[in-house]
């Protein structure tokens, strides 16, 4: 089925720290990151008594300067009101702490999102548990990638300056006002736990984080906190719950890449791409396979330790989607290692 290409009306991005206007009272800030990813992408909603910030970014020296220069130009005139975080990743909420303290305004998240996040950073201090690390020899690592997986748990933390002691809860559904208009939040699932969208139909406006993305697809991944979970039929459902929802002239403010039009099409692609590669591992699981057995059926270049982690958890999600829908039975041998076959 043939797509047509997302529109992007801001085909150039603000310079960094920068604030664009994209809508009314809607404004488009790029902060730095040091991936190859390079960018993310923040929103900030004017009110007339005050701003709601929508993520932070990393929690870098970079970032924290381009805010130290701008929270003053915000408020000039009128307070930071609120700090709204879609999810719980660093890029997202790295600064979230430091922020709320350094401009007193309110948290926001999901209780999903918060309490994750809260458990994450309490990781940062241990060593990585045996569950864990039965996970990844489940999933056919050699004892060198044990061991590099066991060097880097943890991590996370580094990438956070803590998180606010107290938050409000989003729900999804809820509906609060800003200017006079209403912004509801769309939650979905599949990238994260309970990822918030906020979506204005009146402004015709929908900031998508990391839900809905014009050029890539954000990673769904099996984690060893919750070892049986089905992400990937979570990210397909919530996928088909956005095409009900949003018509297609909106335009999407996205965590990464250009803001677009052409949310229909692009979530139909979204959905097709991973049914695609689904029907490619249960054809090639005709032999019993391990889970990084996968890796060069579902990534197009070779997967490093630098992306074991990410490449083992999405195989892990189609593996399971797969058993979910009654497709793939898995048997465990005396190894403790995870084959699984066409049923």
């Amino acid at each position: 089925m043939a797509h047509t290409s997302p529109i992007y009306p801001f085909p150039k991005p603000p310079e960094l720290g920068k604030p664009q206007k994209v809508a009314e009272g809607v404004y488009w800030l790029r902060m730095p990151l040091p991936f190859r990813l390079n960018h993310i992408n923040l929103w900030l909603l004017e009110e007339e008594d005050g701003w709601t910030i929508v993520d932070t970014g990393l929690a870098s020296d970079d970032t924290a300067e381009l805010w130290l220069k701008l929270c003053p130009l915000l408020n000039d005139s009128k307070p930071i009101k609120r700090l709204i975080a879609t999810h719980m990743h660093p890029d997202h909420i790295g600064l979230a702490a430091w922020l709320c303290r350094h401009s007193g305004a309110e948290f926001w998240m999901s209780r999903g999102e918060y309490m994750h996040c809260r458990i994450l950073l309490e990781d940062s201090t241990r060593e990585a548990p045996e569950e864990a690390i039965a996970f990844y020899q489940a999933a056919g690592f050699s004892e060198e990638q044990l061991n590099y997986y066991r060097s880097k748990f943890g991590a996370f933390g580094s990438m956070i300056r803590g998180m606010p002691s107290i938050y409000h809860r989003l729900r999804d559904d809820q509906t609060f006002s800003i200017n006079g208009r209403d912004w509801h939040i769309v939650m979905g699932e599949g990238h994260s736990p309970e990822h918030a969208c906020l979506h204005c139909p009146e402004l015709g406006v929908f900031i998508s984080g990391d839900q809905l993305l014009p050029t890539i697809s954000s990673n769904v991944s099996v984690w060893p906190i919750e070892p049986a979970g089905n992400p990937l039929q979570d990210w397909i459902d919530s996928c088909h719950k956005l095409q009900s929802l949003l018509p297609d002239d909106t335009l999407v403010l996205p965590s990464h890449g250009l803001p677009f039009r052409g949310a229909l099409p692009r979530l139909q692609s979204l959905i097709e791409e991973h049914e695609k590669d689904l029907q490619i591992v249960l054809e090639n699981c005709d032999e019993p396979k391990r889970v990084v057995d996968l890796f060069p059926l579902i990534f197009k270049s070779p997967v490093g330790n630098s992306m074991l982690v990410l490449a083992t958890g999405e195989s892990y999600a189609h593996l399971h989607c797969l058993m979910a829908r009654g497709q793939l039975a898995m048997e465990k041998d005396a190894n403790g290692v995870n084959w699984y076959q066409r049923v």
